[in-house]
C-alpha cells in the first residue's frame, strides 16, 4: 500500500507540475517577445522574406511594461517597396500587408538587419532601460519599442555602436505627480532610451523625469 500511495502521490505531483508549466506557457504565449514573433511571422511570409527583418515596432503598452501589439517588417524583394509587414496582437497574427514606405528605400531602411547581431530581445532591452539611474525614483507605467538600424546622425552616440547597427528605441511613460496628467491613464511621456540589440549597452538617454513634477 505504501508503494501504491507513493506512486499515486508521484503521479499527482507530476500532473500538477504539467498543469503549472502549461499555465506559464499559456501566459507567455499571450505576450511573446519581439524575436519570438519574428519566428512566428516566418510562417506567414514567403521564403524570400524569412528571417530578413527590416524593422520591429510596437504600439504603446497598456497594463504592462511589455507591449502586446507588434509589427514585424521583413525585406521582400518581390514587393514594390521591398517590405512585407506582419501585425500581431497578443501573440496572434492579425494582418499581413505591404506597407507604404516611401523614404526608406532611399535611406537604406528597406534592407534587412544583420541577424547575427540581434542578440538581445525586447524584454531584455526594457529591463536594461529601466536600470538607468535617472529612472531610480520614477514609476514607469508603459513602453513603446522600435528596433531599427541606427542612422548616420546617431553613429557612435556615447561611444557605442555606429551607423547600420541595430538599436532598440524605447519610449517611456511614467506616473505624473500632482497636477492632472497629459494622458487619460494618468501617465506622461518622459522620453526615450536607446539600447543596443548587439551588446545590450545603453546607446542614448533622452529622458526627462522633470515632466512628472
Amino acid at each position: 500500500m505504501k508503494t501504491n500511495g507513493a506512486t499515486l502521490t508521484g503521479k499527482l505531483l507530476t500532473a500538477i507540475g504539467v498543469v503549472f508549466v502549461s499555465t506559464l506557457a499559456a501566459r507567455g504565449a499571450d505576450n511573446p517577445t519581439a524575436f519570438q514573433l519574428v519566428r512566428e511571422g516566418d510562417r506567414y511570409v514567403g521564403v524570400q522574406c524569412r528571417d530578413k527583418v527590416v524593422q520591429i515596432r510596437s504600439e504603446r503598452s497598456f497594463g504592462s511594461l511589455h507591449p502586446n501589439i507588434w509589427y514585424v517588417l521583413y525585406h521582400d524583394p518581390t514587393a514594390a517597396l521591398k517590405v512585407t509587414q506582419v501585425k500581431f496582437g497578443a501573440g496572434k497574427m492579425l494582418e499581413v500587408r505591404r506597407p507604404l514606405r516611401l523614404l526608406e528605400p532611399l535611406t537604406g531602411g528597406d534592407l534587412p538587419l544583420d541577424s547575427e547581431k540581434l542578440k538581445f530581445d525586447s524584454d531584455e532591452a526594457i529591463n536594461t532601460a529601466l536600470k538607468e539611474p535617472l529612472l531610480e525614483n520614477v514609476k514607469v507605467t508603459a513602453t513603446q519599442l522600435k528596433l531599427e538600424r541606427m542612422g548616420e546622425e546617431a553613429g557612435g552616440v556615447e561611444g557605442h555602436g555606429g551607423p547600420g547597427d541595430a538599436v532598440w528605441k524605447i519610449r517611456l511613460w511614467a506616473k505624473r505627480v500632482g497636477e492632472a496628467s497629459r494622458s487619460t491613464d494618468g501617465s506622461t511621456d518622459i522620453g526615450e532610451i536607446w539600447v543596443s540589440a548587439t551588446d545590450a549597452k545603453v546607446v542614448k538617454v533622452d529622458v526627462h523625469p522633470g515632466r512628472l513634477s
